[in-house]
């Protein structure tokens, strides 16, 4: 959408205020999508759940593609959005779900590595489809979206169901069979089976009534309290640094530095999108090795670094070649570390934490405040900028990252290695979680030990 929304100003003549809502409103209606899939995936399962998805956003795909006018596109985007939701809540479950504790971490950032490379093709077919008229071109760039997810199709023929929700459906022997194509030791089949069985309270059908879990979040007991404050955190501030507003209007932040010509400008989002891409990588390497939270320090560290030196830039360097330069490399440098850390690594703490029988609706109320996030900065960021400056945005950006990293140090425990079971037990026992907690000044060691 960062670079559609180019030549949809120019084609459907659409206000600032209309250009905000549309790139900002599909974070706001995903919430839907992850409100309601947390009791879809309990329903119908995981895996039928992101198929759901996948037909959902394809129908908003293609609608956005063939929209006549802005009130199309925009009825597009809000079934896009819904889809969205679905996906983003279900699949780092799923993953996790599903997963061996030794590679869990590694897995369940597979989605953050996909949403990464979905954004750098978004970047590149901007580009590559910008030369077309207008009024083609950014319906092209919208309508390969479209394709992707038709592999999501022929995947469901292939991926097992979650063996938790299996559980929690009283269907023991077929979980059995899916724990033992993930996990070679059969002994060790049995152990985790055991403790899914007691994670999942089988004797207390009441436990899985919609009620009964909304009811337990809304008078939570201090353990489940600790939870909900990491898992929903960890959300909000992946969001509230400013990731999205850095990724949608990158563009109008080059264009800040100095950046005029439109295929530079395209070519300029490319480098972020490669950028971003690139590091989730390295974060999936680290994840399983040096841990969560040595991540989300180096991340929310760099990350205040990063936008600070944007803030400061823009506001004080202005326009010209060094400025440019400069821009280019903070923007790029800032989504690094966000794909380092609290990219991945937020997706995975909240499919990991929550005890079983809440994981599905816990893990979708995170999800919702990661929209609503997403979607306040994303519909607001045009108009803070045009009260405060660019730059001044950024240096509101830098303070909450700030924030971040004192969040991480206070409430955030270290899960690696742990079986999602044991997690649950790290919880209840605040003294073991401080214990296990890896400290700052860890992080340079354990840099320096891998």
């Amino acid at each position: 959408m960062s670079g559609a929304i180019i030549f949809i100003q120019e084609d459907l003549k659409i206000t600032e205020v209309q250009e905000e809502v549309l790139i900002g409103c599909l974070s706001i209606l995903s919430l839907f999508g992850s409100l309601a899939g947390g009791r879809t995936s309990d329903i119908i399962g995981r895996k039928w759940t992101m198929a759901l998805a996948a037909i959902i956003f394809q129908t908003g795909a293609a609608t956005m593609t063939l929209a006549p006018s802005f009130e199309v596109l925009i009825i597009g985007r809000f079934l896009a959005g819904i889809g969205i939701g679905f996906g983003v809540m279900i699949a780092p479950i799923y993953i996790a779900e599903i997963s061996p504790s030794v590679t869990r971490g590694s897995l369940t950032s597979f989605p953050e590595i996909f949403i990464n490379l979905g954004i750098l093709l978004g970047y590149v077919s901007n580009f590559a489809f910008s030369g077309l008229p207008e009024h083609i071109s950014w319906r092209v760039m919208l309508g390969v979206g479209i394709l992707p997810s038709f592999f999501i199709g022929a995947a469901l023929f292939i991926i097992p169901e979650s063996p938790r929700w299996l559980v929690m459906k009283n269907r023991v022997e077929e979980a059995r069979t899916v724990l033992l194509k993930t996990i070679d030791n059969e002994a060790e089949v049995e152990e985790r089976l055991a403790e899914i069985l007691l994670a999942a309270g089988t004797g207390s059908a009441e436990k899985y009534e919609e009620k009964a879990v909304w009811r337990e979040m809304l008078s939570p007991s201090p353990t489940l309290r600790r939870m909900l404050i990491t898992g929903f955190g960890i959300q909000c501030f992946q969001q509230i640094t400013g990731i999205d507003a850095t990724v949608y209007y990158s563009p109008e932040i080059f264009q800040g530095a100095g950046i005029q010509d439109k295929s530079k400008l395209l070519a300029a989002t490319v480098a972020v999108g490669v950028s971003k891409t690139a590091f989730i990588l390295v974060a999936i390497f680290l994840i399983d090795r040096l841990g969560r939270k040595p991540l989300l320090y180096v991340s929310t560290i760099g990350m205040t670094i990063c936008l600070f030196s944007i803030g400061v830039t823009l506001t004080f360097i202005g326009q010209g070649q060094v400025g440019i330069a400069m821009a280019i490399l903070f923007v790029c440098s800032n989504v690094a570390f966000f794909s380092v850390g609290i990219g991945p690594v937020c997706w995975v703490l909240t499919s990991e934490i929550f005890p079983l029988r809440l994981r599905a609706q816990a893990a979708a109320l995170g999800a919702v405040g990661n929209r609503v996030c997403s979607g306040l900065v994303a519909m607001s960021f045009l108009s803070v900028t045009r009260a405060i400056s660019v730059g001044g945005t950024f240096f509101v950006f830098s303070g909450i990252s700030a924030i971040s990293v004192l969040f991480v140090y206070a409430l955030v425990p270290e899960t690696k290695g742990k079986s999602l079971e044991q997690i649950e037990l790290l919880f209840k026992d605040e003294h073991e979680w401080q214990g296990s907690e890896v400290e700052l000044g860890d992080v340079v060691h354990l840099v320096q030990k891998q």
